[in-house]
């Protein structure tokens, strides 16, 4: 599983869930579970929209959906829901694109910074992919139908670098975090059957493993 992880490197969306919780991310991305409710099920239909490869021009943006990522530095890889290559007069009669990574989400602006550090990410692959700097970029929210402007400042970029980092230590371990309840944050989670972090455990795949493994056990002596 580890060597399988790190030859696809980490996606750019498990930063996302590494930001609302280590656990989360690992349950989805090292143990290979998920669960949809409403919410997931319509942040999926609007990506699956958004994520259709396409280009257009209008008004000097060059507007280019489902662009695929990377970066080596940090191990990532991903696909941007939308990335405007804005032009910029460098010089006189000497032009430039400057990528403005565009992310949409299905709901409203978070307390919390995942969206941002997501966004944030895209814009590393994007600084190292084209060599340009990429100083912001905007989430778009589908409640709202707004965009909210993010400057990729020096703390979201530190925080966006330690979150890879710790995510690609727990790949590299293979080791789920514990459980920490966290009565807002676990009940608010799709995976609240899956993680029982009330239980306080590790691995919700070994417990539910286990559990089966039980289940026949009593099924065949009866």
């Amino acid at each position: 599983m580890i060597d399988e992880i790190d030859a696809q490197s980490i996606p750019l969306s498990a930063l996302q869930h590494a930001v609302y919780c280590l656990r989360q991310a690992a349950l989805i991305h090292l143990e290979r579970l998920w669960a949809e409710n409403r919410f997931t099920a319509e942040g999926q239909v609007q990506h699956q929209k958004v994520h259709e490869p396409g280009m257009r021009r209008m008004k000097g943006v060059r507007r280019v959906h489902g662009l695929q990522l990377s970066s080596r530095r940090l191990n990532l890889s991903g696909v941007a829901d939308l990335v405007e290559f804005r032009t910029l007069e460098a010089a006189p009669g000497i032009s430039t694109e400057l990528p403005f990574p565009v992310e949409f989400k299905r709901g409203k602006p978070k307390l919390h910074r995942a969206d941002e550090v997501q966004l944030c990410a895209q814009a590393l692959c994007l600084e190292e992919m084209t060599g340009h700097p990429v100083p912001e970029g905007a989430l778009f929210y589908a409640l709202t139908k707004r965009r909210v402007i993010v400057p990729f400042d020096a703390g979201l970029r530190e925080l966006t670098e330690m979150t890879a980092n710790r995510l690609r230590d727990i790949f590299r371990s293979g080791q789920t975090p514990r459980a920490e309840y966290q009565a807002r944050k676990c009940n608010a989670c799709s995976l609240l059957e899956q993680c029982r972090p009330k239980a306080g455990g590790r691995s919700a795949r070994a417990w539910r493993d286990r559990t089966l493994e039980a289940l026949l056990e009593r099924t065949e002596a009866s």
